[in-house]
């Protein structure tokens, strides 16, 4: 046997000093790595601000041209030995060359490319170049040659064919989307030396038995000869080792720790999120993970209903309050680790526990992971594939998407915050939006299950410590039935509020057993309307907001469910402000009614939390990671101890509900007002409650009757122990059936305080809307003569953005309900 002993890598991170063109030569600029084309041009002031008014079509010659990147780097290293070059993510079909010589061919955004460099290399400077061909040009080629027509997302999708490729979907556009088709390096580019073996990925597994765990590690290395050498794992002060033999070719080296009476890892609000280090050796090749140890199962058993959807973490069930995630920005490169942490740390203020890396985006970098589990963040992970058909006959594009999987569930296995991997986004309904899947649904069946299943053989092959769930929405495994309707099994997207325009209550009219998507629109605020369009565009019906509104007809349905709701605004302002606030009447109605029904419902996630642009939309964060009215409104609708009001719609009364997603009991003790809207308010009574751990119960009941017509509910609640508090309110009639007064409020600023009263009620207070600022609370209730003490509970940053500005003083301008 020839054993080599492995010598320390050398490795070269190379992320300065390039530049990327034409590929006709013109428009040479620098490019950061990671970065994209469309951001380097405008960092260079070859091109506009493309979300300025209409610039974007303007800007289409960049996805239809060609692009080099070049870079150059100096090596003094010994080039007898074995180099490989990586690419982290590139977008998405290039041509790489070292030196002139041509290296490797990526075709895939999602698959981590190893190049190895063989005699290209060179001592001193070398010229590495990736050749990136025109996105939309290879989507049409391929679409051309497909011998199957395999249908896309017309109405989504402004650039056609992009089902065709491995990349982020909504790059081609979407309902909320700019499509801008960006090309870049997203990741690291790398040279390392794999003189003798290349350990490439690490799977990680957690088994947790009877107060202990076991974590399995396994290496998956490389080498091109017979080599050994020693494998190492150290975690919680225990180190475990063995002596391994790599052959050549792909090896799994394989190695396992007992962990007992270990510091688990829970997601925010149920406990710490206990992190170790995780060292795995092998040879002189090192890799450091941060794990946390957690259980994580999810629950489909068959009951009553159907089957349950609910998920359960170190053997605690835990009811998921959270939004959809898409890409932080339209240009990769804006969506910096800073600019990120700081939309997910809104989410936890919001009281988030998990959000849903939605199938039409991407797969996220490794700090976005850390964050996650660093904040608690419990993640749904669609793979990357969403609303349109696929080209699954294909085999070496199946093939490819079996090695995206396979990478991603290798790269993410460490991560606590990882819940569950899930087929798609919407491609079992998809078979019903299109002519050809119409005609023939045998044919486009038989090509999504091919897909399909190739992901759940890469699950059960890699075996990760989390649930595999089909597609979303989903009724359960080869169940095809509607998962927008059916609400007794799975998870269900629920759109008939805003896609149908039914009235908000509408939402009572289901009790899903998981909400995996449902919204409602409304418009950014005016700040930030300010930064993208001329004063003459500022209107609902301006060619210029009917292009930063890419759902067909929203700006429409957005005006006219503000005067379903409230009364006709006079001035646009105003009408943006009441579309905020109508979005969040939408959401708190839908959440606090499923809440209400838990254990039945057991999880809700809205679409969506953020924006990759200045557009109207379905965001709780508009672009630029400010809080609107829903996001305000969340963090009351998402308090782990909840108390609502909903209607009986058989008896007619309205029953008070407390919702209890915490671990332990609470003893609240509520207190009930009828507020007239006019000033005078009266005590319908105190009621004493305890929820138990991660229940809804009935508290009282209210016949409908006893109140005016003038009249809405106002509550209160309070924990025995300090721990849990808050108000609600509950508006029997919609707010324009109110004759409401316009109100004088005061406000007395202390520093980073300001305290606010008035004389009648005042619905949905909303200080110096468009913020960058964090308040302890907005688009809230004021009653009369009762104190409301708001203060600054963060000052954010705005980098990587063009947002507005912060308001230099917290009472700039008081909105509300009764003045718009």
């Amino acid at each position: 046997m020839n054993v080599q002993h492995l010598a320390s890598p050398d490795t070269l991170k190379m992320t300065s000093g390039w530049r990327v063109a034409r590929a006709d030569g013109a428009h040479d600029v620098a490019m950061n790595v990671p970065g994209d084309v469309h951001s380097s041009l405008l960092r260079a002031g070859v091109i506009t601000d493309p979300y300025w008014r209409d610039t974007e079509v303007s800007l289409d010659w960049i996805h239809e041209a060609d692009w080099v990147a070049t870079g150059t780097f100096t090596f003094a290293g010994d080039i007898t030995k074995a180099h490989t070059l990586t690419f982290d993510c590139v977008d998405c079909h290039a041509d790489v060359t070292l030196n002139g010589v041509h290296i490797g061919t990526c075709d895939n955004q999602f698959i981590r490319w190893d190049f190895t460099t063989g005699d290209a290399l060179r001592t001193g400077q070398n010229t590495l170049a990736v050749h990136f061909k025109s996105n939309s040009r290879i989507a049409a080629q391929k679409a051309e040659d497909s011998s199957i027509v395999v249908p896309y997302l017309t109405f989504n999708n402004r650039l056609p064919h992009y089902n065709y490729l491995r990349k982020t979907q909504c790059h081609a556009g979407w309902d909320w989307n700019i499509a801008l088709s960006p090309i870049g390096l997203y990741g690291d580019v790398t040279l390392r030396e794999t003189n003798v073996l290349r350990l490439d990925d690490l799977t990680v597994r957690q088994h947790h038995e009877g107060g202990s765990v076991t974590v399995e590690v396994e290496a998956h290395v490389q080498t091109n000869d017979v080599a050994q050498t020693t494998m190492t794992i150290n975690l919680c002060g225990q180190t475990v080792e063995q002596y391994v033999t790599i052959y050549p070719g792909q090896n799994i080296a394989k190695l396992s720790v007992t962990i007992r009476n270990p510091a688990l890892w829970w997601p925010v609000g149920h406990g710490e999120q206990v992190l170790h280090d995780l060292i795995v050796t092998l040879g002189d090749e090192v890799r450091h993970r941060r794990i946390g140890l957690r259980d994580i199962m999810l629950d489909t058993s068959d009951d009553a209903v159907g089957a349950r959807f609910a998920f359960r973490v170190n053997g605690r069930e835990v009811f998921m309050r959270g939004a959809n995630w898409i890409p932080a920005d339209a240009l990769p490169e804006r969506g910096t680790p800073e600019l990120v942490r700081d939309r997910l740390t809104s989410a936890v203020e919001a009281n988030f526990n998990m959000i849903r890396v939605w199938g039409g985006g991407q797969y996220e970098a490794d700090w976005f992971y850390d964050i996650c589990s660093e904040l608690g963040i419990l993640v749904w992970h669609d793979f990357m594939f969403a609303c349109n058909l696929y080209h699954s006959h294909d085999k070496h594009w199946l093939a490819s998407v079996r090695t995206e999987a396979r990478q991603q569930i290798r790269r993410l296995s460490s991560q606590p915050c990882m819940a569950l991997w899930c087929g798609d986004n919407e491609l079992v309904g998809a078979l019903g939006w299109y002519d050809e899947s119409k005609a023939d649904r045998d044919r486009y069946l038989a090509m999504y299950d091919r897909l399909n299943y190739a992901l759940e053989e890469v699950v059960d092959e890699v075996a990760p410590d989390i649930p595999f769930w089909p597609s979303s929405p989903s009724m359960g495994p080869l169940n095809f039935g509607d998962g927008w309707h059916n609400d007794t099994s799975g998870d269900m997207h629920f759109w008939d509020v805003w896609h149908s325009a039914k009235d908000f209550e509408h939402y009572r009219t289901v009790k899903p057993r998981f909400c995996s998507e449902f919204g409602f629109q409304s418009f950014p605020s005016m700040p930030l309307i300010e930064t993208f369009t001329a004063p003459e565009d500022r209107s609902a019906t301006s060619r210029v907001m009917d292009v930063h509104q890419r759902n067909d007809g929203g700006n429409e349905k957005i005006v006219e469910t503000i005067s379903r709701y409230f009364k006709v605004p006079e001035s646009f302002e105003d009408m943006v402000y009441l579309s905020q606030v109508s979005q969040a009447l939408a959401m708190k109605t839908s959440i606090e009614f499923w809440r209400s029904v838990k254990p039945r419902c057991m999880g809700t996630l809205y679409w969506q939390l953020n924006d990759t642009w200045p557009v109207a939309s379905w965001s709780s964060l508009e672009y630029g990671g400010h809080w609107k009215v829903t996001q305000y409104m969340a963090r009351r609708f998402h308090d782990p101890v909840l108390v609502t009001a909903q209607p009986d719609t058989v008896t007619g009364d309205i029953v008070l509900w407390a919702v209890n997603d915490t671990p332990d009991a609470v003893s609240l003790s509520i207190g009930m007002t009828r507020v007239d809207v006019a000033g005078p308010m009266a005590t319908v009574g105190t009621f004493a409650c305890v929820c138990p751990p991660n229940k809804a119960v009935e508290v009282a009941r209210i016949a409908a009757t006893n109140i005016a017509a003038q009249e809405f509910l106002s509550f209160k609640w309070q924990d025995v122990d300090g721990k849990h508090s808050g108000q609600n309110d509950y508006l029997p009639n919609r707010p324009k059936e109110y004759d409401l007064r316009t109100p004088k409020i005061t406000a007395v600023e202390a520093g980073d305080t300001v305290t606010l009263t008035c004389d009648v009620p005042a619905l949905y207070v909303t200080l110096n809307h468009g913020s960058a600022d964090i308040y302890s609370d907005n688009g809230f209730t004021l009653l009369p003569d009762i104190e409301k003490v708001i203060t600054i509970t963060r000052k954010r940053s705005t980098a990587g953005a063009a947002p507005p500005s912060m308001a230099t003083s917290m009472v700039t301008s008081i909105k509300c309900l009764n003045a718009s």
